[in-house]
């Protein structure tokens, strides 16, 4: 059976055409190949600069790679098509306050993607509304609250009702739990298990927290420099990781962890 997301040897270059007239080109994305099932986790670490950002890019397609493709359940997915992107492959970010407009209500919020995906009436989206909320364990009469009425805890789980009321098949996870105290990041965790459980999803977690990644995923995918240095089973990365790189990195987290 083909795994539901795969990705087939893509890159990143970038090209400065203003660089004293000449061209002079950066490749940040060395190429990669990976596979992501349905109710499975995919991790990726790497220190900054390392090429987690540009790979979600290229995943939601934000950014086109240079080379290779993407496919979603074996169909190539089009670079140039945002809209059928972005309703299979969704994205939460860290910071949920500065993505949710404090002037929309979150109903309003929640209605923005159904109006450009669905051809929902408006009595259906309401329902779903209130349904979706429910699912990310807030109330359904909090669709007529503003943003600012709500913690930094609350507000990213509007944002995960809005990455999931399309039904989507993947979600990334770009450092969406960083700003979260640790009982609050406990619950995301376990709220995002169950949706997972629920809904068949796939998450693509990007955290250099490697305590999130042991609990949230499955399989790990190290990135240097844009290079990948190590791919496999997360608990055998960890326990005995092969590259300086990684081992590097969990010293690092242990190190901060003793100086808290």
């Amino acid at each position: 059976m083909a795994s539901l997301l795969q990705v087939e040897n893509i890159s990143k270059t970038y090209t400065d055409k203003n660089y004293w007239f000449n061209h002079r080109s950066k490749t940040v994305l060395q190429p990669l190949t990976f596979e992501l099932n349905a109710y499975q986790t995919l991790a990726i670490v790497g220190e900054i600069g390392s090429g987690k950002s540009t790979l979600a890019k290229l995943l939601v397609g934000a950014e086109s790679p240079s080379t290779g493709c993407i496919k979603l359940n074996g169909q190539t997915l089009d670079n140039g098509n945002f809209k059928q992107r972005c309703q299979h492959i969704r994205m939460i970010f860290q910071d949920s306050g500065t993505t949710l407009n404090p002037n929309l209500t979150i109903q309003q919020l929640l209605t923005e993607p159904l109006e450009l995906n669905t051809q929902l009436t408006v009595d259906q989206q309401t329902v779903l509304i209130q349904h979706t909320l429910q699912q990310v364990g807030l109330l359904a009469e909090h669709m007529n609250f503003y943003p600012h009425m709500f913690s930094g805890g609350q507000k990213q789980r509007i944002s995960l009702a809005r990455a999931i009321i399309l039904q989507p098949q993947v979600i990334i996870l770009d450092e969406a739990l960083a700003s979260l105290d640790p009982s609050l990041r406990a619950q995301m965790i376990n709220l995002l298990l169950d949706l997972q459980q629920q809904m068949g999803l796939a998450y693509v977690l990007i955290s250099h927290n490697l305590g999130i990644v042991r609990h949230l995923s499955d399989d790990m995918l190290v990135l240097e420099n844009g290079r990948v240095v190590e791919y496999g089973k997360t608990s055998q990365i960890l326990t005995k990781p092969t590259h300086y790189y990684t081992q590097k990195l969990i010293i690092n987290q242990h190190l901060q962890l003793f100086k808290k």
